[in-house]
């Protein structure tokens, strides 16, 4: 189903900016007359030029309204815009605008957030060597559940706060959300490429998160979206302090959901080996990562990664694995999936090999959540979410 443009990247990208729209990400008619403006003779940089525009206006919005609820509002869906502008531009090398979109946005939102009831707190998290950017929302200094939240490939700390932040604040969960490795400020701005091994991510985290008096460290859950609906349960399997895992949207296996897309006929000489067949992969990945929209997600990943061929990428993900950890989770795991959204037609794999307690929720087409994530559905997705949750923890 095409909302408004009749490409499936920007369209989908369009869905992900209309999905915040219930949490103060966007205002639905300025993103529809925006999306109606993209030249999909050059799908790219007009994507890039219509909604920076757009972010742009509604920046100066905010900074002449009359009031702060205005002007909240306008700085808040100005940093979504701004996200949304630069994302399209992910891909080796490093576009300079998309780090300067990433710092427009993340300027945008501390700006909006500093006028909520309760703004959070800019944080830097220690990390190894360096730390890791993030906002730390409280609602007052009394112990309370709270969310650690996991983005994607190419979501970023601010972003959390619309997917799932928002509406945890709402219920009275104080909420971390953070850039991890390969994340927002952490790959854009320090370097830090993604990585498989989440259990040794979330400790250090994790330990700061628990000195904070307002934590009842009997009721942290891990929130994991998209890329996060597997570093989240990778997390869990060897962090065994969170009360509960949730991932949305399940995924098991980076590899295998890669052989699934090759024609049968390919799949197996590929897995064998067959040095024709694995360089005839190879150039087509490379071809479609030259497509502008069509290619836009290898290149993400390429970018997300650190390394500069499909190749090189396809053959990473073979770490990218739940095998062998899914086990080792031992809070309460939520998994769902949506009906029309590849990505994580290997959730019922990983509900399979979970072996803690468990709830797996399939969201379809026919109530408007079948797409990745569920970007249209999301209050919806979060009435079944924290019901659970809330099942969970009291």
């Amino acid at each position: 189903m095409t909302l408004v443009i009749d490409d499936d990247l920007l369209d989908g990208q369009l869905l992900r900016v209309l999905g915040s729209a219930a949490y103060g990400g966007a205002d639905i008619g300025e993103c529809i007359a925006t999306a109606r403006l993209v030249d999909l003779k050059n799908p790219v940089e007009s994507w890039y030029e219509q909604w920076t525009a757009l972010a742009e206006r509604v920046l100066e919005l905010a900074a002449h309204a009359e009031d702060a609820q205005s002007a909240r509002a306008g700085y808040l869906r100005a940093a979504n815009y701004l996200r949304a502008a630069g994302s399209i531009l992910m891909g080796v090398p490093l576009d300079p605008r998309l780090v300067d979109s990433n710092t427009r946005q993340a300027d945008a939102f501390r700006r909006g957030v500093a006028l909520l009831e309760h703004p959070p707190e800019v944080v830097e998290i220690p990390f190894e060597q360096t730390t890791l950017p993030g906002y730390w929302f409280t609602l007052d200094d009394s112990p309370r559940p709270t969310l650690v939240l996991i983005g994607g490939y190419d979501s970023c700390a601010e972003e959390g706060y619309f997917f799932n932040g928002a509406a945890g604040l709402a219920r009275g969960y104080n909420v971390l959300t953070f850039d991890g490795p390969g994340q927002g400020a952490a790959l854009l701005q320090q370097g830090l490429v993604m990585r498989p091994d989440w259990e040794n991510v979330l400790p250090p985290v994790l330990d700061w998160l628990l000195d904070k008096p307002q934590v009842d460290a009997s009721k942290v859950a891990l929130v994991g979206l998209s890329l996060g609906a597997y570093l989240a349960p990778r997390a869990a399997s060897g962090e065994h302090r969170f009360a509960a895992c949730i991932a949305d949207c399940g995924t098991f296996d980076m590899y295998e959901t890669f052989l699934s897309r090759l024609p049968e006929q390919v799949r197996g000489p590929y897995e064998a080996g067959d040095p024709d067949v694995v360089a005839g992969v190879g150039k087509m990945l490379e071809q479609m990562a030259a497509q502008p929209t069509a290619g836009w997600s290898m290149r993400r990943n390429l970018l997300v990664h650190g390394v500069d061929t499909p190749a090189q990428y396809i053959e990473l993900t073979k770490a990218y694995t739940l095998k062998g950890h899914a086990q080792d989770v031992t809070c309460p795991t939520f998994v769902c999936n949506a009906e029309n959204d590849p990505i994580s037609s290997t959730a019922p794999e990983l509900v399979a090999a979970l072996t803690c307690p468990k709830e797996f929720v399939t969201f379809t087409a026919a109530e408007g959540a079948g797409d990745h994530c569920e970007s249209g559905a999301r209050l919806l997705y979060h009435a079944r979410s924290f019901g659970w949750l809330q099942n969970v923890l009291n």
